[in-house]
């Protein structure tokens, strides 16, 4: 597979990677705290509440990704922005899904879940300012400047330099 062109995908990778370590973490101490807080509702709690966070934000992270594939492609602004606005109408649609059936659950405790969420939360934004301050991304990228022309010497007919050499010329 070769490398995308897009400077920003191996940030958005190295972004999902390292949440899924630190939901996979928070996971565990989430399901015990719960646990130790709940009983078996705690627990479920817990792990639901943390799995939903790493949902929503690979949801956007993933469109993201998924619509890099169409860099340099003339459509390429249009695709990226109906990917990524798709992205986030999903997770809109599925987090309302979710909590109306979610809520009525006898085996959900409202607290852990809602802490759980909240924790998930907190840990997807520390991962992205950790990944952000350490990327290495020059200001300026993903563009091809203009080279010059090694025949043309860059005077035209008056003497002015980079003038154009016909009246038509740009």
């Amino acid at each position: 597979m070769t490398p995308s062109p897009v400077s920003s995908t191996p940030i958005l990778r190295r972004t999902l990677i390292l949440s899924a370590v630190a939901a996979a973490v928070l996971a565990l101490i989430a399901a015990g705290i719960g646990f130790a807080v709940a009983g078996t509702d705690g627990l479920w709690s817990g792990l639901i509440g943390v799995l939903l966070s790493f949902i929503f934000l690979g949801i956007t992270a993933g469109s993201i990704l998924f619509a890099n594939r169409w860099f340099g492609d003339p459509l390429y602004v249009q695709f990226f922005f109906a990917i990524v606005l798709g992205g986030w109408l999903v997770k809109l649609g599925l987090f309302v899904v979710l909590m109306l059936v979610l809520r009525e659950q006898p085996w959900i405790d409202p607290l852990v879940f809602f802490l759980a969420l909240v924790a998930g939360i907190a840990m997807t934004l520390i991962v992205d300012v950790i990944v952000l301050t350490k990327m290495r991304l020059p200001n300026v990228s993903d563009i091809d400047l203009p080279t010059t022309n090694p025949e043309d010497d860059g005077d035209d007919a008056q003497g002015a330099p980079g003038a154009p050499k016909q009246p038509g010329d740009i």
